[in-house]
């Protein structure tokens, strides 16, 4: 027990002898939600996770003695929380359209039973991570109940039944062991043994699958001034992507456009399945008006559920939209707790805490017999001030993460989405997946990625050129750079959101777009060889059917492709035949 001598925005502090660093306390009459963040002495620094209006000098403060963490178990699928992980619906029950503080409510349901089905037998031995039972917690997704921290030995008892999280499913060495599971939300849960990351997460985006590829257990960064398409991104790899599990952070985002995810996610359908996408998603929502310790502490829960769904052996994708809201709520506590400022006044800290947050990510075997493994792959948006990205929050982002997706506005002011730079991103985990990249799609694939990007650097160099001097200035081989790059433009990283085929497309289909717009390059350096103007490149049937080529649904994409590569090669072969006659 202690009391109240400051409060200073979400900062308390108070005398509260005892206390310990990380632990969670009660704070005042509401008992309003606090992390001990500092001790000095008998005094503590408590970051308050709710408003603090109405404390005063004097109000009592109890101590849990237990850190921040989450519960994790049945129930979390298709759920929406808030920072802390309360659950948003229940709180609206509790307290209305706007959240009462002191406000307590259940994490996961306790009422609700689910029916449990044991893998585990009586008189097997188990370690921490083995998988005792499963239960099918929504009809895309099996959870697994796995023996906690600390528990292992021989399973005394194990039952099949419908029970509720709380109700013992086994005995294992005398220790009662329940549905769920509590984690601190800033403790790293680790593999067993970390891999090297060997396969893709397919997003079904030209741009990102083609050229700056992400791997399944990678870390990727979204920087980009307002209005670049940064949320929309995230969107449309939460819906997309090759995940089992999707996680996504909404931190310190604005009201309006976390709103249009709550409303818009239940309504969609998983393209693999058709069933409803949140079945397999989890929903943390911290908007820019609710308290910024919370904000602080959304990412870490977020990653602290992944983590969970990982440990089961499942490809897990978290999206943390922004990270510089999160850095900004870092800067905050950090001035309250007057503590030395850093770069444009982030903490000195900020570098380690966004390292430690990225680092989370990984892919290789999970702790159990069973030796399954799991991916955690993190994908975090930054919104510099101004588009800067000299920025301290990008630059520090930058030395963890291993993809950048640059965002242009120039290219989402044009309406070319996604308003990916293609000039300043990048991916280093195009050699890893070299070898995947062969066996699922094609031998060439990589070096058509190669031969695009060498297209696209050569056009941005003539660009200025042309802005200089004219397009008359450039040899007709430099015209059909300009030519090519156009289309690869405009018929192969333009992809419409709103369009049924368009708004995805899988490798396969990415592979014979790409194919089709390179040979016309290959071929009009041989009609350029042979002396003929660049304006017979543009009369090739196919070349006009270009923009058309991204509407053609997978299924008959490669039929396609087959029939457009012969037209081609057919109408080339008659072209250069009529030159060498007239030779």
């Amino acid at each position: 027990m202690g009391k109240i001598i400051k409060v200073a925005g979400p900062l308390v502090v108070a005398e509260l002898p005892g206390g310990k660093n990380g632990d969670m306390v009660e704070v005042g009459e509401l008992k309003l939600i606090g992390e001990i963040i500092e001790l000095k002495g008998n005094q503590a620094s408590i970051q308050v996770y709710e408003e603090t209006s109405g404390l005063k000098v004097g109000d009592e403060i109890t101590s849990t003695n237990t850190p921040l963490s989450v519960e994790l178990g049945p129930g979390l699928l298709s759920a929406i929380y808030d920072g802390i992980q309360r659950p948003l619906d229940l709180i609206m029950k509790e307290s209305g359209n706007f959240i009462k503080r002191g406000v307590k409510v259940s994490k996961l349901d306790r009422k609700k039973k689910w029916h449990f089905v044991p893998v585990a037998k009586a008189g097997e031995n188990v370690i921490q991570g083995d998988i005792l039972g499963t239960v099918q917690e929504t009809s895309l997704v099996s959870h697994k109940i796995m023996a906690p921290k600390g528990i292992q030995g021989t399973v005394d008892k194990i039952e099949e039944g419908d029970f509720t999280i709380d109700h013992p499913i086994a005995i294992v060495s005398g220790n009662k062991v329940t549905m769920v599971q509590k984690r601190p939300i800033r403790q790293r849960n680790l593999l067993d043994k970390k891999e090297a990351v060997t396969s893709q997460l397919i997003t079904g985006q030209r741009i990102i699958d083609t050229l700056f590829p992400i791997a399944r257990g990678g870390t990727a960064a979204v920087p980009g001034p307002f209005g670049a398409g940064k949320t929309v991104i995230q969107h449309q790899l939460a819906k997309w992507s090759n995940a089992d599990i999707i996680i996504f952070v909404g931190c310190g985002e604005r009201g309006n456009e976390m709103t249009d995810v709550l409303l818009e996610f239940p309504k969609l359908k998983d393209p693999k399945t058709g069933k409803p996408l949140m079945e397999r998603t989890v929903l943390i929502a911290n908007t820019s008006n609710m308290p910024i310790a919370a904000r602080e502490a959304s990412v870490n829960t977020g990653a602290t559920i992944a983590e969970y769904f990982r440990d089961m052996g499942y490809h897990v994708a978290l999206m943390a939209d922004s990270t510089s809201r999160w850095a900004e709520a870092l800067r905050e506590m950090s001035g309250r707790l007057e503590e030395m400022p850093g770069e444009e006044g982030y903490p000195a800290y900020l570098a380690s805490r966004l390292a430690a947050f990225y680092e989370r990510a990984g892919y290789g075997e999970c702790h159990g017999k069973d030796q399954r493994k799991g991916s955690l792959t993190i994908i975090g948006s930054v919104s510099p001030p101004g588009g800067d990205l000299s920025e301290p929050v990008v630059q520090n982002t930058l030395r963890v993460v291993k993809v950048f997706w640059g965002l242009d506005y120039k290219l989402a002011h044009a309406r070319h989405f996604p308003a990916i730079n293609w000039i300043m991103s990048y991916s280093l985990y195009v050699e890893n997946l070299s070898p995947f990249l062969i066996n699922e799609v094609a031998d060439d694939f990589v070096k058509l990625r190669e031969e695009t990007l060498a297209l696209l650097s050569k056009e941005d160099a003539l660009d200025e050129i042309v802005r200089l001097v004219g397009l008359e200035a450039l040899s007709e081989q430099e015209q059909l750079v300009l030519l090519v790059s156009k289309s690869v433009r405009e018929d192969f990283l333009y992809q419409s959101a709103f369009d049924p085929i368009d708004q995805y497309s899988t490798l396969k289909k990415q592979y014979y777009i790409l194919k089709l717009i390179i040979s016309i390059f290959h071929n009009g350096k041989k009609i350029l060889a042979q002396g003929l103007p660049l304006e017979e490149i543009k009369k090739i049937t196919f070349y006009e059917e270009l923009g058309k080529v991204r509407f053609v649904p997978e299924n008959e994409m490669e039929e396609y492709y087959k029939t457009a590569k012969s037209k081609i090669d057919e109408e080339v072969k008659s072209l250069l035949g009529a030159v060498s006659q007239n030779v």
